[in-house]
């Protein structure tokens, strides 16, 4: 579908990037900070046994999600309408990461933790997948790259919302849940589950009340299913056509993996190298979620003056400055300055991302590109989990299996340089760029 030439209403702009808000909870509370903790301290009890499984699970569902979002993609752009599989994805996520309230802290219980997460993670990919596409029929070429930065911006000030109440609510208040929740089994830290699920599900809503849907084209699955599959094929088949894209493609999964490395195992490097409590884990967690929503937001315009592919290019650079020190770090004071500056890179490089793949995709093939670029982010996305497993089992060290993410910035630097980007603003010049 073509990009809608007029200003969206700011109700359908504020019901978009709310669901940025929404879905953060599910990558702050599970994936990074306070479940994947528990994980390795509570429910396996090592930590460096809990990391090296935890790594495989993620590893498991990028795998799962490279097979599944491209297809799932095409499918979509035959069938037009993004809302439903949206609803689907995003209530198998909520209904398994809520399933993470029955985890407690014994290694009988990992096995169906990992399972929740796996299945969680993948529903919650493929639920971005059509989230992501649906930024173009929202926004104005002129305007991708400022409502993609302030959904990425909200989306990190959500999750900082909803560590806040984890923190005083649960964690750390001396009546968990004023008074509902007792400290046996460690239920206020799994009772976050529960948090991330209901904040998921409940800003979610707006979405799918106001912002609006590409048309239904009137096929149905199966024929959807058969056309969307042979389109595909041929995409794959013909990808001279789309040089251009394809370099950003692999660019962008490479560094993307970097970030995503991060910010898997960030919380549970921070807990090991540097004997970070729960408390204080949330801590830092909050204070690198504002530094990481001001970068996204005040870089959003940035991308729409001066275009994507530099907003990028800064934010490896500034990625790179702060992560090679930050590996070197041995002072709890030190980490915190180098990561909160590693932070405010963050929602930059992913929202800059998430514009330029609206830009260079070409019209009616918006859901096949964006899962593609979930496609190519997991082929590389679950090297950077395994990288950090790998490395951390081998040398017994978290901080080796660190190590190997700033190779993720350099390399995906060095690539995005080879890409060329249409004019801001110019959706004339998408094909034309994508084969390039």
């Amino acid at each position: 579908m073509p990009h809608t030439a007029e200003a969206p209403s700011r109700r359908a702009i504020a019901s978009w990037c709310l669901y940025d808000w929404a879905n953060s909870s599910y990558n702050t509370i599970i994936t990074t900070f306070i479940f994947s903790v528990y994980f390795a301290r509570g429910v396996v009890g090592d930590e460096v046994a809990g990391a090296s499984r935890w790594s495989a699970a993620l590893t498991v569902a990028g795998l799962l999600i490279a097979l599944l979002s491209p297809v799932l993609g095409a499918v979509a752009d035959r069938t037009g309408r993004r809302k439903p599989w949206m609803a689907l994805f995003t209530a198998l996520t909520v209904v398994f990461c809520a399933a993470l309230w029955w985890v407690k802290p014994d290694p009988s219980h990992a096995l169906f933790a990992l399972v929740c997460v796996v299945i969680g993670t993948v529903a919650f990919e493929l639920a971005n997948v059509f989230y992501n596409a649906s930024l173009t029929a929202l926004a104005p070429p002129r305007m991708l790259g400022r409502i993609s930065g302030w959904g990425w911006g909200i989306g990190y000030f959500g999750g900082l919302a909803c560590l806040v109440v984890a923190l005083f609510v649960f964690v750390k208040s001396p009546t968990p849940l004023f008074g509902l929740l007792d400290t046996v089994e460690q239920a206020p830290v799994r009772a976050t589950a529960l948090l991330a699920a209901a904040w998921y599900g409940l800003f979610a809503l707006p979405f799918f009340l106001f912002v609006p849907d590409v048309p239904a084209t009137g096929l149905g699955i199966r024929q959807a299913a058969r056309e969307g599959m042979a389109t595909l094929r041929r995409t794959l088949a013909e990808t001279r056509k789309f040089r251009n894209t394809l370099r950003f493609l692999i660019a962008s999964a490479i560094y993307r993996d970097g970030i995503n490395t991060i910010t898997a195992f960030g919380g549970i490097f921070a807990a090991h190298a540097f004997g970070m409590s729960f408390e204080e884990i949330l801590l830092f967690a909050i204070a690198l979620n504002v530094v990481a929503g001001v970068g996204a937001i005040g870089f959003a315009w940035v991308d729409d003056r001066m275009g994507a592919k530099p907003t990028i290019l800064v934010s490896l650079i500034g990625l790179t400055a702060f992560g090679v020190p930050l590996l070197l770090a041995t002072e709890k004071a030190w980490f915190w300055v180098l990561a909160l500056g590693l932070g405010a890179f963050f929602g930059p490089a992913q929202a800059a991302g998430r514009s330029m793949m609206a830009r260079l995709a070409p019209p009616g093939m918006v859901g096949e590109m964006f899962g593609l670029y979930s496609l190519t982010g997991r082929m590389a996305g679950f090297v950077g989990p395994l990288a950090f497993g790998l490395a951390t089992a081998l040398f017994e060290s978290q901080r080796a299996g660190m190590a190997s993410v700033v190779a993720f910035f350099v390399i995906g630097f060095g690539l995005m340089l080879t890409v060329r980007e249409p004019a801001p603003g110019d959706a004339n010049t998408v094909r034309q760029s994508a084969a390039a």
